[in-house]
């Protein structure tokens, strides 16, 4: 089995792999600092909880886009499940062509979601993750990144408000029975929930004007993902382990024997 593990800003989040499908996964905060024991034992904990018996974790694959968390990641792994895990970095083989100016300055997350969304559901694709930031990528029909938009995350924007405006609570993140909000709350859910839906539905417009072609996929995943899938015709698929299903792809291209 393999371990495919995605290091965000808010969480880690754990998939387990065995061939191709994924048999558990689980989620861990990211924000509170922990040593290389913490790691390996809330690891080993969580995969027995998941019925998994860790010692059957063959290899890991970590893909992060929080430097700080690493050194203490990568030690829990070495030593409680005596794995020295793949990294996804840049030089790393991917099976995707990123042709932008600065390609090292391309997420390991945006790569490996955009790995999924391809090698899955095939191209041209525009893959949309709701994650602490909401990052839209494009990838072509031959497998080339050309490029991204990166905006405020969901809950961002709903934090800045409650944090900026003296009198605006923090809120629940849910779309309101109706776009005229009838007190604070709703009135700031229905900015937030409509504001987004706009703004994914011009963007993936805009997208599909600028390529010059309109039978683009639109691929989302993250955690608030499925609230805006609903609500538009704009999106096709809602994948919530894209980013772990492209993980574990790019870990297949590595062809390395599982211990």
């Amino acid at each position: 089995m393999i371990l495919t593990i995605d290091v965000g800003n808010t969480n880690i989040t754990c998939g387990v792999f065995d061939e191709d499908v994924i048999v558990a996964s689980f989620r861990i905060t990211t924000k509170m600092p922990r040593t290389s024991d913490e790691y390996g034992m809330i690891l080993y904990n969580l995969l027995e909880q998941n019925n998994i018996q860790p010692m059957d974790i063959g290899d890991a694959i970590i893909c992060s886009v929080v430097p700080n968390v690493m050194h203490s990641l990568r030690g829990g792994l070495v030593k409680y499940f005596h794995i020295t895990p793949i990294i996804v970095e840049a030089g790393i083989k991917t099976g995707i062509r990123i042709v932008t100016p600065n390609p090292q300055q391309i997420g390991a997350d945006r790569i490996v979601d955009a790995v999924g969304a391809y090698e899955i559901y095939g191209g041209p694709v525009l893959v949309i993750d709701f994650g602490t930031a909401t990052t839209y990528d494009f990838v072509d029909e031959s497998g080339a990144f050309l490029g991204g938009i990166t905006a405020p995350g969901i809950r961002i924007s709903a934090k800045a408000l409650s944090e900026d405006a003296a009198k605006l609570p923090e809120i629940e993140i849910k779309k309101p029975e109706s776009i005229l909000g009838k007190d604070t709350i709703t009135s700031m859910q229905a900015g937030i929930v409509y504001g987004q839906i706009g703004q994914t539905e011009y963007i993936i417009n805009k997208v599909k004007e600028e390529v010059g072609l309109e039978n683009v996929k639109t691929v989302v995943t993250g955690g608030l993902g499925r609230i805006i899938a609903n609500e538009t015709t704009c999106i096709d698929i809602y994948d919530p382990n894209l980013t772990l299903k492209g993980i574990y792809r790019v870990y297949k291209k590595q062809n390395r024997k599982i211990k």
